[in-house]
Parts: structure tokens; sequence; C-alpha cells
């Protein structure tokens, strides 16, 4: 896979574009502002693209959605504890297939009920469950600190720790990282009780 990280708007957002590498067929991830940018990529590189996914509902990372699934004629792809308008809902362990690439689904609530990683050939797309140095608030609807303790700690400390972990908005130190250095140097990675969890988040 190819991955073209997109800054995009005022809120330091990635949107993303992966590309499989054999047929050119594409995803693009948490379209928002700034279409032009996607679409200028997709052109230049000749790209087919099949599916807009969304990490999360929020409108800092869909707002692009129903514009952008016109002028590609693409299907959009969410969580099915989304409440936005959607073509395919996907679960945990579902597969989203192109070319001959494939990103299994993660649901990782907390930030949202419908919040969702995807992970596959070495990547994984955090959307707002991960950052670099941080993690998603909870004080949005929808959030819970609890659900995020599980998220962070059942499901994520789990993955390989070379998986490069492509986050939602550019908030770190870096644009990129790897699951094996948050573990190592984010502080909401570093293991502690749910409840002393649910404290540090504020509830």
């Amino acid at each position: 896979m190819i991955v073209h990280q997109i800054p995009v708007g005022p809120m330091q957002n990635f949107s993303y574009i992966v590309e499989d590498e054999s047929t050119h067929e594409a995803i693009v991830i948490d379209p928002s502002w700034d279409l032009d940018k996607i679409i200028s990529i997709i052109d230049e590189q000749n790209l087919q693209p099949k599916y807009i996914v969304n990490t999360h509902w929020h409108d800092d990372h869909t707002r692009g959605n129903e514009e952008l699934a016109k002028m590609l004629s693409v299907k959009i792809v969410q969580h099915e504890a989304s409440t936005l308008q959607n073509d395919m809902t996907v679960k945990n362990g579902d597969s989203i297939k192109f070319g001959c690439s494939e990103l299994v689904v993660y649901h990782t609530p907390g930030h949202s009920k419908d919040s969702i990683c995807l992970v596959g050939d070495g990547k994984i797309f955090s959307g707002d469950t991960l950052f670099v140095g941080n993690c998603g608030r909870i004080d949005l609807p929808g959030g819970s600190a609890s659900e995020l303790y599980h998220s962070l700690f059942d499901v994520l400390h789990s993955l390989d720790d070379n998986l490069v972990m492509y986050p939602g908005h550019d908030y770190g130190m870096a644009a990129t990282s790897t699951i094996g250095n948050e573990k190592t140097t984010n502080p909401v990675m570093q293991k502690i009780t749910e409840d002393s969890f649910v404290d540090r988040m504020g509830g």
C-alpha cells in the first residue's frame, strides 16, 4: 500500500488516500476540508477510488463525504454505530478490500461510539483514538473515558509494535509514529488502572 497523508483544514486534520500499489485502486479516509488536494492526487497518480471510509462521525472528518462521493462516484463506509448517512456499514473484524489490499476494522470506541482503526500491510490508521503523544478527547457526544481505556489497552496495546501509525490529526512531534513508540513514550499508553485513567481524563 502507498499512503498519501494530506494535511487539511484549520484543525490540523489529516485526510488519507490509501493506494493499492498493484492495481491503483484506492480508498479515501476522512475527507473533510480541501477536497481539491484529494482530487489532485487522485488525478496525478491516475488512481481508481473505490470507497470513502470514515474513522468516526465528527464533522471535521466527514464534512467532505457527500460532495466527494458524488465527484468520485464511490460509496461511503462507516462503522455500524454511526448515525451519519452512509452506503455501507462495517463492524469489528470486517475487512475493507481494494485492489489486492485490505484493511481490517478494529472498533475502538471512546472518542466516539463509532470510532474505528484500520490495520493492514504494517500500517494503522488510528483516527482520533490515538494521536502521536496523546489520545482523542472524551468530552464530546458519545465520548467515554472507560470505553477509551479498553480500546487503548485491550485493543491497541496488543497490536504489533512495528505498525506505522497514521493519526487523524497532526497534534504530535511528528506526523507519524509506531505503535511500539507510542507504547513507550505516549503518556496515555502507560498502563494504569481503569479508575485512574478515567480520573486522568476527567471522567
